[in-house]
């Protein structure tokens, strides 16, 4: 096999929705606030029993019923996620466990939220090196457990899920070359630190960076898929604010791609919001199968990865 592409996808969200209003009754904010600046109406929250194991294997579930194959065929689950609470055993080798895998390599990849698509650049290349030949990539996260909710900076934006892809060799390449990267100096734009750990950031320092820099990267990777923006079919981008969705999208030049805005109702969901958002658009029939997609991710340690797809 010369490549690997995306077979199946899912998502799982708590049944939990908090609004807008229902926030402005908890700290100093309004619908019209949240709105204005971030584009957000709802979120969804886990609740107790809603671990992050347990929101990927929900995902993870779904995908795998998706692509047909036999779950002793998994040999390769890697998990994004950065709001796991346990070290060992990963959240990888929970999932594995909880589909009732039979013997896979189970990695937990933490990049926030370009997590995703960093775990599925691994996924292509294991595949591609002969190391695996199906995949599970899971992206998930239970952020409520990290947010200040007195924050009104910072607990306006998040909320939790999953969303997974299986991936499978093929013998025609699905999933284009990684552009990827990161800004060292600058990761403490957005922080998840201390004892409990709590979500920070310097919004303005990162909506610099992501509106100013990302755009020509992201045309990069279309450059090194061999695919014009303008053919796009789909852009999904990290959904991390609406305010930089739009113009992200717009210097990328996808003239005729669906842009991607599941953040206005499920909030920031870092790690899980790519896959999360794409199962959606792909559940709703928004992308013709085989059509291009671009998947981009960017935001924690101010990283980056992108890549282009074709549509399950």
């Amino acid at each position: 096999m010369s490549g690997s592409r995306v077979i199946a996808l899912g998502h799982y969200q708590p049944a939990k929705v908090l609004t807008n209003d229902e926030l402005a009754a908890m700290v100093d904010t309004s619908d019209e606030w949240i709105r204005s600046r971030v584009g957000i109406r709802t979120r969804r929250i886990a609740g107790p029993d809603e671990t992050v194991d347990a929101m990927a294997g929900e995902a993870a579930a779904k995908a795998l019923a998706l692509s047909g194959l036999d779950p002793a065929a998994i040999d390769l689950v890697l998990v994004a996620t950065c709001t796991a609470v346990d070290r060992s055993p990963n959240t990888a080798a929970r999932v594995a466990a909880r589909l009732g895998l039979a013997s896979p390599a189970v990695m937990d990849v933490n990049v926030v939220c370009s997590g995703f698509t960093h775990a599925l650049a691994s996924a292509d290349h294991a595949i591609r090196a002969g190391a695996a030949t199906n995949a599970l990539v899971v992206g998930v996260e239970k952020f409520t457990d990290v947010v200040d909710w007195t924050d009104r900076s910072t607990c306006v934006l998040v909320g939790d899920g999953a969303g997974a892809a299986v991936v499978s060799a093929s013998e025609e390449p699905g999933i284009g070359p990684v552009v990827w990267g990161s800004v060292p100096d600058m990761g403490h734009a957005v922080r998840i630190e201390g004892t409990p750990s709590r979500f920070a950031q310097e919004g303005q320092s990162v909506y610099r960076w992501a509106t100013t820099q990302l755009p020509p990267i992201a045309r990069s990777v279309c450059e090194r898929a061999g695919v014009a923006p303008e053919e796009l079919a789909a852009v999904v981008l990290h959904q991390a604010n609406l305010r930089i969705i739009e113009p992200v999208a717009r210097r990328i030049g996808a003239v005729n791609a669906v842009i991607a805005t599941d953040v206005t109702e499920s909030g920031n969901t870092s790690a899980a919001s790519i896959p999360l958002a794409l199962s959606k658009l792909v559940e709703r029939g928004a992308i013709p199968s085989g059509a291009p997609v671009l998947l981009f991710g960017f935001g924690g340690n101010l990283s980056y990865a992108g890549q282009v797809i074709r549509c399950p």
